[in-house]
C-alpha cells in the first residue's frame, strides 16, 4: 500500500489537503496531511527559534511512524524543502517525491529566494529582519493572495477558505538555508506543472532544449511530469485531479522529457529564409551585421538591434547572439539596407533582469556610436522572454526609437516568476509609450502562459490607444522561425520586418 505525506506551503497547514486525502483514502492508498509546527492548531506553537530544521524534524518524526512499503513525500510550494530536507536524511525510505508546483530547491537555497511575493522577499531580506525583530510573516489579506501565485480556478469560497485558516509563517522557515547531502537527488521525482501559475511542460522540454546544464538532470528516467490547468493552490481548486495525478505519479506514470539529441534542437535550426551572408563585426557581446553596400564616407544606416529571451546559463554555447534566428533576422534586415545588431546580454536567471537591462543599454549606446548608424533611427526587437526588458523603452520612449518590435513575446511576468522586479511589467509601461509604434508578432500555438500576457498587454493598449500593430501566424510555434518552415511562417517575418524598416525612413 502506498502512503502519502502531503505537506503544504506558506501560511497553510493539513486541512488544505483534506479533499485529496479524502480521495486518496478512498482509492486504497493512506494519506497524511501535515500542519506542520506553527501552522496550525494540530500542531506545536511556533516561536522566534522556529525554522526550516524545525519542519524537517516534524516530517522526520511522521516518516519513522507511518508503516507502508511505499512511502511517497509530496511538497507544494515553500512544502518541498522541508520535504527534500526530510527525504534527504531517510532516502532508504522514500520511493518517490512530488514537486506540486515548486520550484527545484539546491543545497543552501533558502524557500524566501523563490518566494513570488517580492514585498515580503524584500522585507525578510532587510536588516531588521536578519536580527530577528519581526519573526511572522503574516499571510496576505483576502485580495492580495495573487503575490504568491496565480490564483485561477479558485472559487470566491475557496478564497475565502484559504483566508481564513490562513496563519503567520514563521520567518525563519523561508531564511534558513536547506542542507542536503545529496542522497534526495538519486530518488525518483515528479513535477506537477500548474499552468495557470506560469509553468507547463512545453516549458521544461524549452529549458532542456537549451542546453541549461540545471536542468539535465530533469531528462533522468526516473523523473516525470504532469499539467494542471490550474492555479497555484490545486489542492482546492482541482482536488479530484490532484488525487489522481498523485496515484499515476506514485505508479511511476507521467510525461517523460527525452534526453536523445538525434538531431539540432529547435532554437540551433536554420532560419525559415535563405539570406546571403553579408559582413559582421563583433564588439564585446554585440554582434554588428552590416549591409553590403555601406560605405565610410556616405549617409549612416538605421539600426535594428535584436533582444533575446532567456534565461540562458552562461554556458550555453553557442551564445545567443549566434543562434540562426538572430542571425538570420540581422543579416536580413543588413540585406534591406539596415544595420542589424545581435546581443549576448547576461539573463542567466530571473533575478537578473536589471543587469540584462544595462547590457541592453549598453549596446544601444555603442551601436548609436558607431559613426555607420544613424543614432535617430534606432528600433529594439524583443523575444520571448526579453519581452520584458522592452518595459523601460516603452514606459519612456526616446526620441530616437523609431519602434519596439517583439515576438512571441512574454509582456507581463508570470505568476512564480517572484524574482523579476516589479519595473520590468511591458503591461503595465505601454500605457506612457505615446505613440511610439510597437509591432507585435503572435503565434497561433503560443504556451496558454505566455499567450495570457500578450493578451493582458493588448487590451491595456488598446485602453491607452498605443499604436500597436499585431503581425500573426498561423499555426505557429513560440520560436517558429526555426521550428515552423512554412510560407505563412515566411510572410510573418517579411511583413513584420518590412513594417519595423519602414517605421526607420527618415
Amino acid at each position: 500500500m502506498t502512503a502519502f505525506i502531503l505537506v503544504a506551503g506558506a501560511h497553510t497547514g493539513g486541512w488544505i489537503w483534506q479533499e485529496v486525502a479524502d480521495r486518496l483514502r478512498e482509492s486504497g492508498a493512506q494519506a497524511y496531511p501535515v500542519t506542520l509546527t506553527g501552522m496550525g492548531e494540530q500542531a506545536p506553537a511556533a516561536g522566534p527559534d522556529t525554522d526550516l530544521e524545525t519542519h524537517v524534524r516534524d516530517l522526520l518524526r511522521l516518516i519513522d511512524q507511518v508503516d507502508a512499503p511505499e512511502l511517497v513525500l509530496v511538497g507544494h510550494c515553500y512544502g518541498i524543502h522541508p520535504v527534500l530536507g526530510a527525504a534527504d536524511r531517510r532516502p532508504e525510505r522514500i520511493a518517490r517525491i512530488v514537486h506540486l508546483d515548486a520550484g527545484m530547491p539546491q543545497d543552501g537555497d533558502q524557500a524566501l529566494t523563490l518566494l513570488p511575493d517580492e514585498v515580503t522577499r524584500n522585507r525578510l531580506s532587510s536588516p531588521a529582519a536578519a536580527a530577528g525583530d519581526d519573526w511572522r510573516v503574516p499571510p496576505p489579506p483576502l485580495d492580495e493572495w495573487q503575490r504568491w501565485g496565480s490564483v485561477a480556478g479558485l472559487t470566491p469560497g475557496m478564497l475565502a477558505r484559504l483566508t481564513d485558516n490562513a496563519v503567520p509563517q514563521p520567518a525563519g522557515t523561508l531564511t534558513e538555508p536547506l542542507r542536503l547531502s545529496g542522497a534526495v537527488s538519486r530518488l525518483p521525482a515528479t513535477g506537477v506543472l500548474c499552468v495557470a501559475n506560469g509553468s507547463s511542460i512545453a516549458m521544461v522540454e524549452g529549458l532542456v532544449g537549451l542546453g541549461d546544464p540545471r536542468f539535465q538532470a530533469l531528462t533522468d528516467p526516473r523523473v516525470s511530469f504532469f499539467e494542471l490547468e490550474t492555479g497555484h493552490w490545486p489542492m482546492l481548486s482541482r482536488a479530484d485531479e490532484v488525487a489522481d495525478v498523485l496515484l499515476r505519479a506514485a505508479a511511476g506514470e507521467g510525461h517523460r522529457v527525452s534526453a536523445t539529441v538525434s538531431e539540432q534542437p529547435g532554437h540551433l535550426r536554420p532560419f525559415l529564409i535563405d539570406v546571403p551572408k553579408r559582413p559582421r563585426e563583433r564588439v564585446g557581446r554585440v554582434e554588428l551585421h552590416l549591409p553590403d553596400d555601406l560605405l565610410e564616407d556616405e549617409d549612416p544606416r538605421p539600426a535594428v538591434v535584436f533582444v533575446h529571451g532567456g534565461p540562458v546559463h552562461p554556458d550555453v554555447r553557442p551564445t545567443p547572439r549566434d543562434w540562426p534566428g538572430f542571425v538570420g533576422y540581422a543579416q536580413y534586415v543588413a540585406g534591406k539596407g539596415a544595420v542589424g545588431v545581435t546581443v549576448d546580454h547576461r539573463l542567466h536567471d530571473l533575478a537578473d533582469y536589471g543587469r540584462a537591462s544595462e547590457d541592453i543599454a549598453e549596446a544601444v549606446a555603442l551601436v548609436r556610436a558607431d559613426p555607420r548608424v544613424d543614432e535617430d533611427r534606432v528600433a529594439l526587437w524583443f523575444f520571448s522572454a526579453g519581452g520584458l526588458l522592452s518595459a523601460p523603452w516603452l514606459g519612456a520612449p526616446p526620441p530616437w526609437l523609431r519602434c519596439v518590435a517583439a515576438t512571441y513575446p512574454i509582456l507581463a511576468p508570470l505568476p512564480n516568476w517572484g524574482l523579476v522586479e516589479s519595473r520590468f511589467r511591458p503591461a503595465v509601461e505601454v500605457r506612457t509609450a505615446g505613440r511610439l509604434p510597437i509591432v507585435l508578432t503572435r503565434v497561433e500555438l503560443e504556451r496558454a502562459e505566455i499567450a495570457v500576457t500578450v493578451a493582458e498587454f493588448l487590451a491595456v493598449a488598446k485602453e491607452c490607444d498605443a499604436a500597436v500593430e499585431v503581425v500573426d501566424v498561423p499555426l505557429g510555434h513560440h520560436g517558429f522561425e526555426t521550428i515552423d518552415h512554412t510560407e505563412p511562417a515566411r510572410r510573418a517575418v517579411e511583413e513584420a520586418v518590412a513594417s519595423v524598416l519602414g517605421h526607420l525612413k527618415r
